[in-house]
């Protein structure tokens, strides 16, 4: 039966190349890890949990998990424009599934995959953690890089701004009612969106040069957009027919549930960003320069609320339903 240390040796102690070992001092195999920020940059951080049956299904594909929870975490710090470093991971893993060595080896090993996989195209080195026996979540720590003074926030947008997001929308929503109905063809596009999220970090650094603000779309765009909006003091008005849905969304799920699903589904990791007028077609061009679609989907105004909806009350995704300002 494997231990806790057998666990951490054989499946994330991972040889790493260059690019990933840069400025790690020690990594995983002591109490902590020494890392060293590069000279001229601020050190951008982030933690995000993954629990079985909540944020990924317990039944879905080890590598997809180990992927997704790594995933989830890389976006916030493409939120900030920030290009990443580091991570450390806390995995709580069901005993009961160390009853069966040969199974519990296998997803470990696909879930190791999954996850080191995107830590290499990413250039991120895993540095720490800790495994233990319980429910099975993820916790993922981050850790990037950013010029200082440099970083995107949710502070910056200004009234005339425009919206924009990266890529397409309702995917994550459109893919999680595809698995609930059983379907598991990890090919199909809703599917891998939903279970293989792709974390916009080079359109993050890139935007760097023409946004005010962004903000990750995880929980929905409506409910990212009224993070956003709260930050920086301005209101929206939205063009519904300019939402970029994702590739066989409408026919899923019908258009009108697309929408809605593009609206308020969450999980789809896209960029939220607001830019001046003039610095929409450089910051479209520069994206679709990196295979990223950059829509133009409303405009910040003056006047407080989100304006062009055809119903006035859409929420997106909240672990704790408190009183609604």
């Amino acid at each position: 039966m494997l231990a806790e240390f057998d666990v951490i040796r054989r499946y994330f102690t991972l040889p790493s190349d260059d690019a990933c070992r840069q400025g790690v001092a020690l990594g995983v195999g002591d109490d902590a890890a020494l890392l060293a920020p590069q000279a001229g940059q601020q050190l951008v951080v982030s933690v995000d949990t993954s629990v079985a049956d909540v944020h990924f299904p317990s039944d879905a594909p080890a590598d997809a998990i180990g992927h997704r929870a790594l995933a989830v975490a890389l976006s916030d710090l493409a939120a900030m424009g920030a290009r990443s470093r580091w991570c450390v991971m806390a995995l709580t893993l069901d005993q009961a599934w160390f009853a069966d060595d040969q199974a519990a080896h296998a997803w470990l090993a696909d879930y190791a995959q999954g996850f080191s996989a995107l830590a290499k195209q990413h250039a991120t080195a895993l540095v720490g953690g800790d495994v233990t026996a319980g429910g099975l979540s993820i916790g993922v720590t981050v850790m990037g890089e950013v010029p200082v003074g440099e970083a995107l926030t949710r502070r910056g947008a200004r009234p005339g701004d425009i919206i924009a997001v990266t890529g397409a929308l309702g995917g994550g929503a459109g893919g999680l009612t595809l698995w609930q109905q059983g379907k598991r063809d990890r090919k199909h596009p809703l599917l891998a969106r939903y279970l293989w999220p792709t974390p916009r970090l080079a359109a993050g650094e890139a935007l760097r040069e023409w946004a005010t603000s962004a903000i990750d779309i995880s929980d929905g765009l409506l409910a990212d957009l009224g993070h956003l909006r709260d930050a920086s003091g301005v209101g929206a008005s939205l063009n519904m027919e300019a939402l970029p849905l994702s590739e066989g969304l409408a026919d899923a799920m019908g258009q009108d549930a697309a929408r809605q699903a593009a609206l308020t589904g969450g999980d789809d990791y896209e960029l939220l960003v607001t830019l001046p007028v003039a610095h929409v077609e450089p910051a479209r061009q520069r994206l679709a320069a990196l295979g990223v679609a950059l829509t133009v989907i409303g405009e910040c105004s003056d006047t407080p609320g989100v304006h062009g909806l055809p119903v006035q009350r859409y929420q997106g995704w909240q672990h704790f339903k408190g009183e609604t300002p």
